[in-house]
């Protein structure tokens, strides 16, 4: 790798790729650049080190520079991709000129891609680059205030663990480890269909009790579709599982919480819908669709079915948590055979 090929790039300066940039200009980097089609932004990072649209009360390390100029990718060995996932891959194809194909990817996006395919599935088919990502329990807010914050770093090539590991070390990221690469991207997409379920459990209800014992049918479904879908249940206990799971269930900083909330109070509109980003409705109606081509959802995963059913029509909200009451528990996640499709 020439000496001209080590920047650090990160395409997006929304709230996470301001906040990782930042953490990374801090610990000693030099070459730390934000990727921005947002001339303002980039020009207030620049010129007053303050991202006045996502931070405007928090100064940037002097370290941190921005750019809309393309161009600048091709000096970069590591590109973090932190814009929406819907957009990624078209995005990322018209700046595909300027990717070096031995720059890493770091997958910072939750969410499906084009045709409900997680992100790295699209990032390989489209792209001869090696690829990473990397998800965790991570409010931007708390990360730029230097907040102990974990990530999982799903990797292909486990060279890369110690790139990775190295550029964070001296900083609040801490970092576990997984080569179960696609678990780690659906569980980043799972999460938020719970998350909403959480909100709508602890809109209609102030019990512990409760909030916990629907915590742990979650957990346990949310084991059955990741198995389900490719993935591993031990990828579960990274901080990209558990971490971001609990993190976005119970806080109410997470906008798919939030929405839960909103349908637990019955505030939740189709104004409501078209304003706000519904990662965990989308979700929802997504792994629905998919489950039910090989297996009876109902059956198996309760949850997902009734939070589709809100979504689809008219639904007595009051009626949900004694809905998904209803079923047992899971069965055990190592019996495949539960998960086959009734006659």
């Amino acid at each position: 790798m020439s000496n001209q090929h080590k920047r650090i790039t990160i395409i997006g300066a929304g709230t996470i790729g301001t906040a990782l940039g930042n953490i990374l200009a801090e610990s000693g980097q030099d070459d730390i650049l934000l990727h921005s089609i947002e001339q303002q932004v980039v020009e207030d990072i620049n010129r007053s080190h303050i991202n006045s649209k996502y931070f405007p009360t928090l100064k940037l390390h002097p370290n941190l520079f921005a750019t809309t100029d393309d161009k600048m990718l091709e000096s970069s060995k590591i590109i973090f991709l932190a814009i929406p996932s819907v957009v990624m891959i078209d995005y990322l194809k018209k700046l595909q000129i300027h990717l070096r194909p031995d720059t890493i990817l770091i997958n910072l996006a939750k969410g499906f891609g084009v045709g409900n395919r997680t992100i790295l599935e699209g990032l390989k088919e489209q792209f001869p680059n090696p690829l990473c990502t990397m998800k965790g329990p991570s409010f931007a807010r708390e990360i730029l205030n230097r907040s102990p914050t974990g990530f999982t770093l799903g990797y292909q090539d486990p060279d890369h663990i110690l790139i990775v590991r190295t550029l964070f070390r001296n900083t609040n990221i801490h970092l576990d480890f997984s080569d179960d690469i696609r678990g780690v991207e659906i569980l980043s997409i799972l999460k938020n269909i719970y998350a909403v379920v959480m909100g709508i459990v602890d809109a209609q209800f102030n019990s512990p009790n409760l909030r916990f014992l629907i915590l742990t049918k979650a957990f346990q479904e949310m084991r059955k579709v990741l198995l389900s879908f490719g993935g591993r249940s031990d990828t579960l206990f990274n901080y990209c599982g558990i971490g971001d799971f609990t993190l976005t269930s119970l806080n109410d900083l997470s906008r798919n919480r939030t929405l839960g909330l909103l349908i637990g109070k019955g505030f939740f509109t189709e104004h409501v819908s078209h304003e706000l980003v519904l990662e965990g409705k989308t979700a929802a109606n997504v792994f629905y669709q998919e489950i039910s081509k090989t297996m009876v959802v109902e059956d198996h995963f309760p949850i997902i079915a009734e939070l589709y059913r809100i979504f689809q029509s008219n639904y007595d909200i009051s009626l949900f948590v004694n809905k998904i009451l209803e079923f047992p528990g899971s069965c055990p996640a190592r019996d495949l055979d539960c998960l086959t499709k009734h006659d």
